[in-house]
């Protein structure tokens, strides 16, 4: 079973590339973030002719995640994340396919630095290490997966020391994601690649892509119960040099279940 999680920047304008991509690669189950649409834009009509069902949570020109199946509709489970009912942001969805609980996510940027948004990034991320402990006290085969924004280590971004005041590589920030993975979660593509140079995202700007100067912030994170089953992991590195693409790169797992 292939998993596998896109920051699309935008399914309106990155339509083709995105179908370009699931008719090459095929996963079971993609989780898509950064829509950039209303719920009523989502193009249900060409991924139902690539093949693919959905849930999605949308929103007006920012935020927005959805999750495909291929040959089925995922079963939701949760729109939006537990903990904030005046949070009216478009990030957090979960529904069960082939038994797994797929929970998508578009965690916030949170630049910049200090500020509002800063401190909405950390809140966000309490309220998910809160939620992510009750999935794993279900016992449930959970799967974690998204745009993260948070570099775990340096030796996930290039030239790390020109990041350390950024909200994606501040203190806090990877404070915030140990604890989160000292649950017990585990980090898919590091597992299988401990010491590779691994990047999921480029910006667009200074031949970043080119040059493998980028970030690793999309993250498949496996609960105690799914990591046995974990079987390869890796990036479709080459989907962001084509024509108009996300400034991510889809990142995927492969795991012997069901």
């Amino acid at each position: 079973m292939r998993i596998a999680t896109f920051n699309v920047n935008g399914i309106g304008s990155r339509l083709p590339a995105l179908l370009q991509w699931l008719e090459d690669t095929q996963p079971d189950v993609a989780c898509l973030q950064e829509l950039k649409a209303p719920g009523e834009r989502f193009p249900v009509v060409e991924l139902a002719a690539a093949g693919y069902q959905a849930v999605w949570l949308g929103q007006k020109a920012w935020n927005g995640v959805a999750i495909l199946a291929r040959g089925q509709l995922p079963l939701e489970l949760m729109r939006g994340l537990p903990g904030d009912d005046t949070d009216e942001q478009s990030r957090y969805l979960e529904a069960r396919v082939n038994g797994i609980r797929v929970c998508c996510l578009y965690l916030p940027n949170g630049n910049p630095t200090p500020g509002p948004k800063y401190d909405y990034k950390l809140a966000w991320m309490e309220r998910l290490i809160i939620h992510a402990a009750g999935l794993l006290a279900s016992g449930e085969p959970v799967l974690l997966a998204g745009d993260f924004n948070v570099i775990p280590t340096g030796h996930d971004v290039y030239k790390p020391e020109r990041w350390v005041d950024d909200a994606l590589f501040r203190v806090e920030t990877r404070a915030a994601f140990e604890r989160l993975m000292g649950q017990g979660w585990t980090d898919a593509v590091r597992t299988m690649h401990p010491d590779a140079t691994i990047y999921t995202f480029y910006d667009y700007f200074r031949n970043a892509y080119g040059r493998n100067a980028g970030l690793r912030i999309d993250h498949l994170l496996l609960s105690p119960v799914l990591a046995p089953a974990l079987r390869a992991a890796g990036t479709d590195h080459e989907v962001r040099g084509r024509e108009k693409p996300s400034d991510h790169v889809p990142t995927w797992i492969e795991i012997d279940h069901g």
